[in-house]
């Protein structure tokens, strides 16, 4: 039973970090190749919290709000650069967070933060928290996604000079999917540091980055289901088949190059046409 716990959180942490990502590169089409240094600003703020004490629950929102803050000066910095660009900025958050938490002692430096004490729910409370968030959030992004924002959103993704042109402001929405997707990042940053009670530099470097991207498009990209169930696959995938995870950078890249040649609009792009498909027989 206890697997079966640990892997029903590590899918749900997983979807909460996937989504986030989605909030910002599927909502908004903004490419971001560093996410996981949002994840980190959570895990490690709520690492260092619980070291000094304070509640586990306490640390979510303490995570969410500095992960947001460190989302809002990057998305200030990015809005002025736009697709490669705008990649390339966000890869290098991701390299700054990693180099600068590998040079702080008070931050484990290279060793990381071990010996998280556990949090007084048990396996099964924190199970049903995570999958509490994951799915709030879920919900939270669904009724972003079909309300008045959404299509704010979809504009920008399509193009930002003509939503520009029909008044809307784009670096205000920019920024405001960038604080959104990053407090997630960091809500998923501190469940990370409950759950396996040890943070790393190594945890939140570009590979991570590039796994959750790999999330994003594999499940769909803007897709909140889709992305929700790629996210779930891929993150017990390596638990479940060894194989997969000694060799868990080519199975993604495998499976990325897969996706972007025969199915570039993911799980949820096939499942759309399998279901046209049917109602056309029907």
């Amino acid at each position: 039973m206890a697997y079966e716990i640990t892997l029903v959180t590590t899918m749900a942490i997983s979807i909460l970090f996937a989504l986030s990502l989605n909030f910002i590169t599927g909502f908004c089409g903004q490419i971001s190749l560093g996410h996981a240094a949002f994840m980190g600003v959570g895990a490690y703020t709520s690492a260092i919290m619980m070291k000094a004490d304070i509640p586990f629950l306490l640390t979510i929102p303490a995570a969410a709000i500095l992960a947001g803050i460190l989302g809002l000066l990057v998305g200030f910095a990015s809005l002025r650069v736009r697709h490669d660009f705008l990649a390339i900025t966000t890869m290098g958050v991701v390299f700054l967070f990693v180099g600068i938490v590998r040079q702080q002692e008070f931050l484990g430096g290279e060793i990381g933060i071990s010996g998280i004490r556990g949090s007084s729910f048990g396996r099964l409370g924190f199970m049903a928290i995570c999958l509490g968030l994951a799915g709030a959030f879920a919900a939270f992004s669904l009724l972003i996604k079909r309300s008045w924002m959404g299509y704010v959103f979809d504009s920008i993704a399509d193009n930002e000079d003509v939503s520009r042109i029909l008044g809307i402001d784009v670096s205000k929405y920019k920024l405001i999917a960038f604080v959104v997707g990053t407090s997630a990042a960091g809500i998923a940053g501190a469940l990370y540091a409950q759950h396996f009670r040890f943070v790393g530099p190594d945890s939140f470097g570009f590979v991570e980055s590039i796994t959750v991207l790999a999330m994003v498009i594999v499940g769909g990209i803007g897709s909140v289901w889709g992305v929700a169930v790629a996210a779930a696959f891929l993150s017990v995938m390596p638990l479940l088949f060894q194989f997969v995870n000694d060799f868990k950078i080519l199975a993604y890249g495998a499976l990325l190059f897969a996706m972007m040649r025969w199915a570039p609009d993911g799980l949820a792009g096939i499942v759309a046409r399998s279901m046209k498909k049917l109602r056309g027989r029907s």
